[in-house]
């Protein structure tokens, strides 16, 4: 239930990993609706660009819904430079990110859209590197057998078995797990979202 006096606060999304990131720093939805949106990603579209046009499509389709109320949208994006690895559904597909992470550095780019319950927004991106250390066939099968990749961006957890493959990260790891906490909460802040009571107004 939403705090007297101050609106309700939507997380557009399904992701389990994002409310518990939420949790983590008091911040709890009242209501969790994820928009059903394409997100093929168009012909050349870089991954940057794309992370922010999903976050903005997943909020202007919850805003339609939700009048009056805080809503937050978020996507996250695996890259290989240019290339935008997917969230694999398949094992073979999960296999073939792993193999392509294998002994190099990637980044992980978060988009993050906010509206206010009188309708201001406001955006903010986040990207981190992470190295994976070179996987041996029998890490990667291993990997694959704990089913952790299904519908992960590039195939892999970072916050489960996959840590034991990062030796290295530079940026904010919660924005791997799947949300940038600082970031979000910042934005939360600067439009008066006051958890626990009623909002200020910023200017």
């Amino acid at each position: 239930m939403a705090p007297r006096n101050q609106a309700p606060f939507v997380l557009a999304s399904a992701s389990p990993r994002r409310r518990a990131l939420l949790a983590q720093v008091g911040l709890e939805p009242t209501t969790i609706d994820p928009p059903e949106i394409d997100e093929a990603a168009e012909l050349g579209e870089l991954p940057a660009p794309y992370a922010e046009r999903m976050a903005r499509e997943k909020l202007a389709v919850a805003a339609a819904r939700h009048e009056g109320a805080w809503i937050l949208a978020a996507d996250t994006v695996v890259a290989l430079g240019r290339r935008i690895l997917p969230k694999t559904e398949a094992v073979g597909e999960a296999r073939h990110c792993l193999q392509r992470l294998s002994g190099r550095r990637h980044q992980v780019i978060g988009a993050i859209a906010l509206q206010a319950p009188d309708g201001r927004q406001v955006y903010r991106r986040a990207m981190t590197r992470v190295a994976f250390k070179r996987l041996s066939p029998i890490e990667v099968e291993d990997y694959l057998a704990s089913e952790e990749w299904f519908g992960k961006a590039g195939g892999y957890a970072i916050q489960g078995r996959a840590a034991a493959f990062v030796p290295w990260i530079n940026g904010s790891y919660s924005n791997v797990v799947g949300l940038a906490l600082a970031e979000t909460k910042d934005l939360m802040t600067g439009l008066g979202f006051c958890p626990g009571g009623s909002e200020s107004h910023a200017e």
